[in-house]
């Protein structure tokens, strides 16, 4: 079995001269020595290989002694191996097989296992220049009969079974003649418990759980047997089981913190629920899922619900949702107001019947109410469409697009009493490309109410209704503040205006075109007036129901400080540069607490301040600096500031001088150390507080009581 005695030391003397001659620059292989299991052994040659032979000699060990290697007669065919070299980049790379035609390892799967070799041989690769040995290759051949890769020599492979499936798959091949193999329960054990076992009735090198392999021939490769789950390590024992912290050297604290458990009760098993799964009973009826709307209209309607159609279906109107998209088909809900917009493509652009034809459910019993609709054309088309593109077409054919429609709904209690509509519609070419904005309103009124304007609040603001602005300058004086609402390209001139919301901060602007030769008198002008455009008013209600009609009914005049003046450039202005141009707004709402009505707090304004905010401009230039237009941003911000309705305590001079204690200018509080037990916590019940913290306390006084100090005095 084993080399014979002289064999080691010739296999020493060549693995150091392998070592040693690449750093001489000498030819070399690598490796030197290969121990053969199967048909196909492959090394390289290194060094300087023109004009080298590559040789293969069967050495024939004489009373246990190998001859003296030597370059004697040169031969690729050697009995039954071939010898192939391979040119590569600087090396040469030597491969020695055995012929196919060899059939002395052949054994059937089902033999018995053999205990010694069938082929035991010694190989000697030599390579020479000019009849000169430069470098050997000694290659020590063990063939065994039902290996692995004796199977792999005549080109066959199989995948593994284990002893125990191979004996019920014959039990059951011998009572069913079908070939069936069993997977074991994977609850109690893995399902490939040796996956290196990947040839059935051979032993697999290296592979050392495969069970086909007899001691003496794991004995031979022990040392270099895989590792992990690949080499059946599919179980592997617990980080916290106790023999392991003990042969791993764990803390001293591991013995009890560690679990004892079997090595069979692995955490890796045992993954798999098993739950009981119960007939399910049919009762004596069957319950209906309603998949249609749900109308309760009959009965009259609550804030919140569905307006229904006379045809038992909901009034949809287009709407944004929480993500941003436009829903075409969402509900009117009874009583809530919305004002959106929604964008679409010209191209697949359909006109939906919508309210026109429908009959709406008033919402007593039986009652209908018919819509009034009237129709408007717009004035400026091309406000609500972007991106306009138009194809080339002899025919002039126009088409009309809907692009705002207003609904307003009279309710009484909890019945809706009339509905009047206004469509607003643009005629365009009807090969029109481009992306157009809808706009769509819908507004409830009380059914007693003379007009459609609303109060903001009743006497105080709510939050989210426009601030209410009064200008004594026009005799319309109604009016409200605005932001801009840009659209398409985000230039001022296209740009629309929506309200200021009140308890809303919110940060608005568009883009004005500004050419390299621009004026800066007429730029300040025009930014100025720009600016100005969003509050063309000079008073703003104190309360959301404050009087149009009476000046007096709590109305605040608006503060506006830091005008820009609209002085004449200086006379060595430059080109293209404009200093102390307005480009932001800046609108401060001072707002407060004034009380509550019925619970519910009132919130009024106190005092309203603009203020404008200048830039120095600049034209900006690419490579070259072109006659075309520049984009100068100009914004508007809204900021509503809250002032407390009662002044705070004023600190006193020890809180001024002394400021260790103070828990917002140092990282550690003092007076917080208790704060669970004090009044401002609300985060549990009070009992709960006080009880856990004499838990505490306890446990401090049982601490005090069991250290050394007292230890001591017991003792003494």
């Amino acid at each position: 079995m084993g080399l014979p005695p002289p064999a080691p030391l010739l296999l020493r003397l060549l693995l150091l001269l392998g070592f040693l001659r690449p750093l001489w620059g000498n030819l070399v292989f690598i490796p030197a020595f290969i121990r053969m299991t199967g048909p196909v052994v492959s090394a390289s040659l290194v060094g300087g290989t023109e004009d080298v032979t590559v040789s293969l000699a069967l050495l024939q060990d004489k009373e246990g002694l190998l001859p003296v290697p030597a370059c004697g007669l040169l031969t690729n065919e050697t009995g039954d191996w071939s010898l192939t070299v391979t040119p590569t980049v600087n090396a040469l790379d030597v491969t020695v097989r055995l012929k196919r035609g060899q059939q002395r390892c052949s054994s059937n799967e089902t033999d018995s296992f053999s205990e010694s070799p069938c082929m035991v041989q010694t190989l000697l690769v030599s390579a020479s220049r000019n009849s000169s040995c430069l470098a050997h290759l000694l290659i020590q051949v063990e063939i065994y009969a039902n290996s692995s890769l004796a199977h792999n020599a005549s080109g066959m492979k199989h995948f593994a079974r284990s002893q125990t499936e191979l004996r019920t798959r014959k039990r059951m091949e011998g009572q069913t003649g079908e070939n069936v193999t069993v997977i074991p329960n994977q609850v109690y054990q893995p399902l490939g418990p040796c996956p290196c076992n990947l040839t059935a009735g051979a032993c697999d090198i290296r592979c050392c759980c495969d069970q086909e392999c007899s001691s003496a021939l794991t004995a031979l490769f022990r040392e270099a047997c895989f590792t992990g789950a690949f080499g059946g390590d599919v179980s592997p024992e617990s980080e916290h089981q106790c023999s392991v912290q003990r042969r791993r050297g764990g803390p001293g604290w591991s013995p009890l913190l560690c679990v004892q458990s079997s090595p069979a009760n692995s955490p890796f098993l045992g993954y798999f629920y098993h739950g009981s799964v119960s007939a399910a009973r049919r009762g004596s009826f069957e319950v209906h899922v309603r998949t249609g709307p749900r109308d309760f209209s009959d009965f009259g309607y609550r804030q919140g619900d569905a307006v229904m159609t006379a045809a038992r279906a909901y009034l949809t109107i287009p709407q944004v949702s929480l993500a941003g998209q436009c829903m075409q088909n969402a509900p009117v809900a009874f009583l809530q107001n919305f004002d959106v917009r929604c964008t679409t493509n010209l191209e697949v652009y359909q006109e939906q019947d919508g309210i026109i034809n429908a009959k709406i459910k008033s919402g007593a019993v039986g009652g209908i109410v018919t819509p009034k609709v009237i129709y408007e054309e717009a004035a400026d088309p091309d406000k609500y469409i972007t991106r306009t593109e138009t194809l080339l077409s002899n025919e002039s054919a126009s088409r009309n697009v809907i692009v705002e429609e207003h609904y307003i709904f009279r309710w009484n209690n909890n019945t809706i009493s009339e509905i009047n509509v206004k469509i607003i519609r643009a005629e365009i070419n009807a090969h029109q490309k481009g992306i157009m904005t809808q706009r769509f309103t819908v507004k409830f009124l009380s059914y007693n109410s003379g007009d459609e304007k609303e109060f903001s609040g009743n006497p105080g603001y709510q939050l989210g209704k426009p601030v209410r602005a009064l200008n004594t300058n026009r005799r319309n004086n109604e009016t409200t503040l605005h932001l801009w609402q840009s659209a398409g390209r985000g230039l001022c001139t296209s740009a629309t205006f929506k309200p200021i919301l009140f308890g809303e901060n919110a940060l608005s602007g568009c883009l004005l075109e500004v050419g390299i030769h621009e004026n800066c008198t007429r730029l300040r002008d025009n930014a100025v007036e720009l600016l100005d455009s969003l509050i063309r008013a000079t008073h703003v209600a104190t309360r959301g129901n404050s009087d149009y009609n009476d000046p007096s009914d709590g109305w605040l005049e608006i503060i506006r400080a830091d005008a820009p003046g609209r002085g004449a450039d200086p006379p060595d202005s430059v080109s293209g540069i404009c200093v102390d141009i307005p480009a932001r707004l800046h609108i401060r709402i001072l707002i407060s607490d004034a009380g509550a009505v019925e619970g519910i707090t009132q919130q009024e304004i106190l005092g309203v301040e603009t203020r404008f905010s200048t830039v120095n401009w600049q034209f900006q230039c690419g490579l070259t600096c072109e006659d075309k237009a520049d984009l100068f941003p100009v914004s508007a911000s809204v900021q509503f500031i809250k002032i407390p309705a009662q002044l705070p305590r004023p600190l006193t001079r020890f809180q001024i001088n002394f400021t260790e204690y103070d828990c917002n200018r140092n990282d550690v509080c003092w007076p917080q150390l208790l704060y669970p037990l004090t009044q401002y916590y609300q985060g549990e019940p009070y009992c709960q507080c006080v009880a856990k913290g004499l838990l505490l306390v306890s446990f401090f006084m049982l601490a005090v009581f069991l250290s050394n100090p007292w230890a001591r005095m017991c003792k003494a």
